[in-house]
C-alpha cells in the first residue's frame, strides 16, 4: 500500500484533474440515435423504472465491435387492469449498430431480423455468446413476458431459435449470461429473475393525494427462481435449475456474474438480489451448485443487512490473484466490496477501500472493475440514477438523475476522480457495457439510460501508458474462451489477473477482449492463458500495443 502521506499527495493531484484521463461523449459523432423508451405511465408499473440492456460485441468478425440495445415497448391500456406491452411502432424496437471501417455506426436492425417486434416484449438484458461453437456470436435477449435466443447466421442476420431451443423462460427476467458450468466446452445459459409482477398485480403505493402515487418497493412482491439452461450440444437446452441447486425462490435477482472464485478451475455463480439475501453459488463440479453465501460472507453488507442489489462485477481488483465482488445498491445504502479472503470466505471491505464513503449518496447499477488509463490497477465504473422519478421531493438529499462514478484504484484504495465534463452530467444510467470501440488499446464505455438517449463515453488517454490485448479462442474449451484465467507479470508492475467474461454488471454483456494495462512497462514479460479445459498457455516478452489471438492447444 502507499505511505499515507504519498497516498495525500496522489489524491490531490488526481482531484484537481492534473495529467489524469478523461472521458468524452461522442455519440452524436458516430451517429448512434438510440433512445430508450420506457413508456411511463400514471399507473407507476415497475417494469418502467428499470431500464434497457446494452452489448458490445463483434457479430460479423470484422474486428470492431457492434453495439445492441434492448428497449421497451408501449404500454397499451394503462388504465385497465391488465395492460399490454406493445412493440409494432419502430421507436419502441431493440436496435443493432453495425460500426464501418471509419468508426461510426449504421442502424441494421430490421435487416438483421433483431427488431423484437415479432416477439412483442418489453426488454430488459441481453447476453453474448457463441452458444454453437460456429465462430459467430449469438444473442439472447431478456424480456418482461419470456426471452429470446436469437442464433448468428452468420451472415449479418439473426434467427430467432427460441421455440426449438426451449430456452423461452418467462415471467420477469433481467440480467442474463452464457458460461460453460459443467466444462463441457459448451456455453450454458443463466437467467436472473426478478418479481413475481404482473400488470394486474400492480398495487397503489404512496401518497393517497393527486399526484402522490409512486412505485412499489419490491417487497410489495412475490419472489421467484432463477433459470439455469444446460447446453445439449444439438441446438437444444434443458432447464436444469432445480436439479443443479440453483432454483432458489428467496431471491429477487437484478444482476449476475461469473468467477472461480475458490481456484477449482469451475466457475461460481454471483446473484445480486434486490432487498433480499445475494446468492453465492460454489459450483460442485459435478453438475450441481451450493449455495454459500452465509458462510462465505456475502449475502448481507458488514451490518448484517439487506441491502438493493442491483449491478455487480465479480473480478480481482487488488491484484493478489482471487476475483473480489462489487455489488451496487441503493443511495444511503453504500455500494458493497467484498474482499476474497483466498480461503473460501470473504471480508467487507467497503469502508477500508473508500468506496462506502464516495457512494453513500448515489444509486448504482451497472458497473465493473475496469482499469481505465492502463496503470496496472483496475478502477471502477458505476451508471448511476435513482430508481424513484419522484425521489427529490420525499429525500431532498437525493437526485433522480446523477452523474456516472469513476473511482481510480491507488493499490487497492478508491478515490473519486473527475473522468470530464462529459460524466459530471447528470443521467438516470441504468446498463454500461465496455470494450475498445476504436482498437486503441483503451476501454470505452457505452451507457443505456432510463427513458433517455444512450451515451458512448470514448477513452482519452488511457493507452498512453503501455498495454496488451488478449483475445481467445477455444478448441476443446468453448469458443469464446469464456472463463479462461490470465496471468500478465511486466517488469515493474503488479502481477495482473483476469477472466474472460462477457456477463457483468446490470442487464448487459461487455466485449470478451482483454486489455492489461502495462503502466510504463513497454512489454509484459510473461503472459499465462488457464484455459477451462485445463490447458495452460505462455507467451514471454509480449510488447505494449500487441493484441495476442490466443487459440486453445488441442494438449491436455
Amino acid at each position: 500500500m502507499l505511505p499515507k502521506c504519498l497516498f495525500l499527495v496522489v489524491a490531490a493531484t488526481l482531484a484537481s484533474g492534473v495529467g489524469t484521463v478523461y472521458f468524452t461523449d461522442v455519440t452524436t459523432f458516430l451517429k448512434v440515435t438510440f433512445k430508450h423508451e420506457s413508456s411511463p405511465t400514471s399507473n407507476k408499473y415497475l417494469l418502467e423504472t428499470m431500464g434497457g440492456g446494452v452489448a458490445l460485441f463483434d457479430y460479423d468478425n470484422d474486428g470492431r465491435l457492434d453495439i445492441f440495445f434492448t428497449n421497451g415497448a408501449l404500454i397499451r391500456d394503462p388504465m385497465a387492469k391488465a395492460a399490454l406491452p406493445d412493440k409494432l411502432d419502430p421507436r419502441y424496437w431493440n436496435r443493432l449498430y453495425h460500426q464501418g471501417s471509419d468508426g461510426t455506426f449504421i442502424d441494421v436492425t430490421e435487416h438483421a431480423n433483431l427488431t423484437g417486434m415479432a416477439q412483442n416484449r418489453y426488454g430488459t438484458g441481453v447476453a453474448t455468446g457463441d452458444y454453437d461453437n460456429d465462430g459467430f456470436v449469438d444473442l439472447y435477449v431478456a424480456g418482461y413476458g419470456g426471452n429470446t435466443l436469437y442464433r448468428n447466421n452468420g451472415d449479418g442476420t439473426f434467427k430467432d431459435v427460441t421455440a426449438q431451443s426451449g430456452t423461452g423462460a418467462g415471467g420477469w427476467s433481467t440480467s442474463v449470461g452464457f458460461f460453460d458450468y459443467d466444462n463441457d466446452g459448451k456455453l450454458d445459459l443463466f437467467v436472473a429473475r426478478y418479481l413475481d409482477w404482473t400488470f394486474d398485480k400492480n398495487r397503489y403505493c404512496g401518497a393517497a393525494r393527486p399526484g402522490g402515487r409512486a412505485y412499489c418497493h419490491p417487497d410489495s412482491f412475490d419472489r421467484v427462481s432463477n433459470l439455469l439452461y444446460r447446453n445439449n450440444g444439438d441446438g437444444t437446452f434443458a432447464e436444469v435449475g432445480q436439479n443443479a441447486g440453483i432454483a432458489n425462490t428467496k431471491g429477487k435477482g437484478l444482476g449476475v456474474a461469473f468467477a472461480d472464485f475458490n481456484g477449482d478451475g469451475w466457475l461460481d455463480v454471483f446473484v445480486a438480489n434486490d432487498s433480499v439475501q445475494c446468492f453465492l453459488y460454489r459450483n460442485n463440479r459435478n453438475g450441481t451448485f451450493t449455495d454459500v453465501s452465509l458462510t462465505a460472507g456475502v449475502g448481507f453488507n458488514e451490518d448484517g443487512k439487506t441491502f438493493a442489489g442491483m449491478g455487480v462485477d465479480f473480478s480481482d481488483f487488488d491484484n493478489d490473484g482471487r476475483p473480489d465482488i462489487i455489488v451496487t445498491d441503493l443511495s444511503d445504502e453504500r455500494y458493497v466490496l467484498f474482499r476474497n479472503n483466498g480461503d473460501s470466505s470473504f471480508t467487507d471491505a467497503t469502508t477500508t477501500s473508500g468506496i462506502g464513503r464516495a457512494t453513500q449518496l448515489f444509486s448504482g447499477w451497472s458497473t465493473r472493475f475496469v482499469d481505465y488509463d492502463n496503470d496496472g490497477w483496475k478502477d471502477l465504473f458505476v451508471a448511476q440514477g435513482h430508481v424513484m422519478d419522484t425521489i427529490e421531493a420525499t429525500s431532498r438529499h437525493l437526485k433522480y438523475m446523477q452523474p456516472p462514478l469513476l473511482l481510480k484504484n491507488i493499490t487497492g484504495k478508491f478515490l473519486a476522480v473527475d473522468g470530464g465534463p462529459d460524466l459530471r452530467r447528470p443521467w438516470a444510467g441504468r446498463a454500461a457495457a465496455f470494450g475498445d470501440l476504436d482498437n486503441d488499446g483503451d476501454v470505452d464505455i457505452v451507457v443505456a439510460n432510463t427513458g433517455q438517449s444512450a451515451y458512448i463515453l470514448r477513452n482519452e488517454g488511457g493507452n498512453r501508458n503501455g498495454w496488451i490485448g488478449i483475445e481467445t479462442t477455444g478448441t476443446r474449451s468453448n469458443r469464446d474462451g469464456i472463463g479462461c484465467r490470465v496471468k500478465v507479470t511486466s517488469s515493474s508492475g503488479p502481477v495482473q489477473y483476469s477472466a474472460v467474461a462477457t456477463t457483468i454488471g446490470y442487464q448487459s454483456a461487455s466485449d470478451r477482449r482483454l486489455i492489461v494495462g502495462l503502466g510504463a512497462d513497454k512489454a509484459a514479460r510473461e503472459v499465462v492463458i488457464q484455459w477451462p479445459s485445463g490447458v495452460n498457455q505462455r507467451f514471454e516478452n509480449v510488447t505494449s500495443g500487441t493484441v495476442i489471438h490466443a487459440k486453445e492447444s488441442p494438449r491436455p
